[in-house]
């Protein structure tokens, strides 16, 4: 599978049909991405254990060969650009000449459209698949409930799902009312980029600065830079090892010393008592008489709310 892929494991907007490569500018890397049909079928609607098959995966990778998108080299190479609405310059394309033609057969259902619907069909299939209801179930109440998803939660949202033929916007709305979210007993540790928000957050911050990119890369968190397809895990065991936390205590004193530094006459300045609104602790938690405790410098109280244990879970 490796030796069969590692030249061809391109980018959609190079996804290319085998028998057409000729039509493809000499010295150009094209080919079939098995790569890109595998992850839509395991990450985005069957799951790595949704009974698909290596032939399935060759077949829809054939199925969605022409499939691109358009802008990228122009906004590599200027900058995002913008289209006539102000929105970026980039989107889908189909692009005939490199599609693959012909029938396949993908989990057993055969399709013989002969342009962009044969793909459109079966993403359309792949979304009513029994296996794909769940498994996005799953990854909504794992990410927004808890590590250990509540079984009753899963099941309400696939009910969902599949009541509503997919529409995400339904299933988003049926989340909100998940009661084990609101559960004292479910809780989610926040991601680097969920904690650098947060505090952000909580002390009025309504700009990033040029320091946001090198904090998140610092906490092994770069915004949309991801190592592997799957993107960044959200689970305690991920976020929660030594080194991390210390970082974060690191960052979290020099965080607060600086908000403190960039404040000017005419920024109120920051209580850190007012970090009881959206630190979540007891009436006898000691944070609350560190908070209001004039002999701490008020920039060492922030650093020791953010860091604490408390604020790093949402």
């Amino acid at each position: 599978m490796r030796r069969r892929c590692e030249h061809h494991v391109l980018e959609p907007a190079e996804h290319v049909g085998p028998d057409r490569v000729a039509l493809v500018a000499a010295g150009q890397r094209r080919g079939l991405n098995e790569n890109y049909a595998r992850e839509l079928l395991e990450l985005h609607t069957l799951g790595v254990n949704g009974g698909y098959t290596q032939q399935d995966v060759q077949e829809l990778a054939r199925v969605l060969t022409g499939w691109t998108v358009d802008g990228l080299q122009s906004a590599s190479a200027s900058g995002l650009r913008r289209d006539t609405n102000g929105g970026p310059a980039i989107g889908f394309a189909y692009r005939e000449p490199l599609h693959e033609p012909g029938t396949r057969t993908v989990l057993g259902m055969r399709y013989a459209e002969a342009d962009v619907s044969q793909g459109e069909h079966v993403i359309r299939d792949l979304c009513r698949h029994p296996a794909t209801a769940p498994f996005i179930a799953t990854k909504l109440v794992r990410h927004f409930v808890a590590d250990d998803p509540p079984a009753a939660a899963v099941d309400r949202l696939a009910r969902v799902f599949r009541a509503k033929d997919g529409d995400l916007r339904a299933v988003a709305a049926a989340l909100i009312d998940v009661q084990e979210a609101w559960s004292e007993d479910t809780r989610k540790f926040r991601t680097p980029q969920d904690w650098l928000v947060a505090v952000l957050r909580a002390v009025y911050e309504s700009e990033m600065s040029e320091m946001t990119l090198p904090v998140l890369r610092q906490l092994r968190h770069p915004l949309w830079a991801p190592q592997a397809p799957k993107g960044f895990g959200d689970s305690v065991l991920e976020w929660a090892d030594p080194d991390s936390l210390l970082n974060r205590a690191e960052l979290a004193r020099t965080l607060a010393r600086r908000l403190r530094a960039s404040q000017d006459v005419d920024t109120p300045s920051i209580d850190p008592r007012g970090l009881l609104d959206v630190v979540d602790v007891t009436a006898s938690d000691p944070l609350r008489t560190l908070l209001g405790d004039d002999s701490i410098a008020p920039a060492d109280r922030i650093a020791l709310a953010i860091a604490g244990p408390a604020f790093q879970w949402r």
